[in-house]
């Protein structure tokens, strides 16, 4: 029986929000956000839960979620990096004895237990899948100065979300080369788990059906 782990992402600042609490702490209704999120991987198939939070702030977690939320499935707790990536791999190292997971974003609250089922069921076939929704608006390309180097056509855009889901070891090896190769190159630049794993792999990246609610909470207007 396959096992299914989600990183659950709680590391940032949120510095757009313009608030002295982390975005991921903020009440939306009748709790944090975060704890939005965390409920619905308590809630579903998944068997582990790891939250990576700031540093120092490992055991405000677990008083303040873990606890208060009668949260079973988390596995552990772990403070994140400097980075997106670096938070993501202290995550995956925290689950080697999982075969999937599921990495999300926890300021996005609204995360469906559809999506989440969809994710690990066509992880299963393709190995790597992503949540994404298309495009509403047209996008352009641009270069460097903001001139229209292109316009792409619409029906190939779409929007990323998490939950972003791998195979673990396929997800495990991509992260590892990163890391690898940014003790050489600082210059790297991704800002999405499928990214990586498409740098590091031949592995295709299957885009699947997200929703248009399942937001991230960056600036104030968001939390509205």
């Amino acid at each position: 029986m396959s096992r299914f782990y989600a990183v659950v992402l709680s590391a940032g600042v949120g510095s757009r929000m313009k608030s002295n609490i982390p975005k991921q702490y903020l009440t939306l209704k009748d709790k944090p956000v975060l704890a939005h999120s965390l409920l619905a991987f308590e809630n579903s198939n998944a068997d582990g839960i790891v939250i990576v939070c700031g540093e120092g702030d490992e055991e405000f977690i677990r008083k303040e979620f873990v606890e208060k939320y009668s949260l079973k499935k988390v596995k552990a707790i772990t403070c994140g990096g400097a980075e997106r990536y670096n938070s993501v791999y202290n995550g995956l190292l925290l689950c080697r004895d999982a075969d999937y997971v599921l990495i999300h974003d926890g300021a996005r609250p609204y995360v469906s237990k559809d999506i989440i089922e969809r994710n690990m069921s066509e992880v299963l076939v393709h190995k790597a899948v992503v949540t994404a929704v298309k495009a509403t608006d047209t996008v352009k390309i641009a270069d460097d100065e903001g001139f229209v180097l292109s316009t792409p056509e619409r029906k190939n855009v779409y929007y990323m979300q998490t939950p972003q889901t791998f195979e673990y070891k396929l997800a495990m090896d991509s992260y590892s080369k990163l890391i690898e190769d940014l003790k050489e190159n600082k210059d790297i630049h991704v800002t999405d788990d499928a990214q990586v794993v498409e740098m590091y792999s031949d592995t295709k990246v299957k885009l699947i059906e997200g929703e248009y609610s399942n937001i991230k909470i960056t600036v104030p207007d968001d939390l509205k």
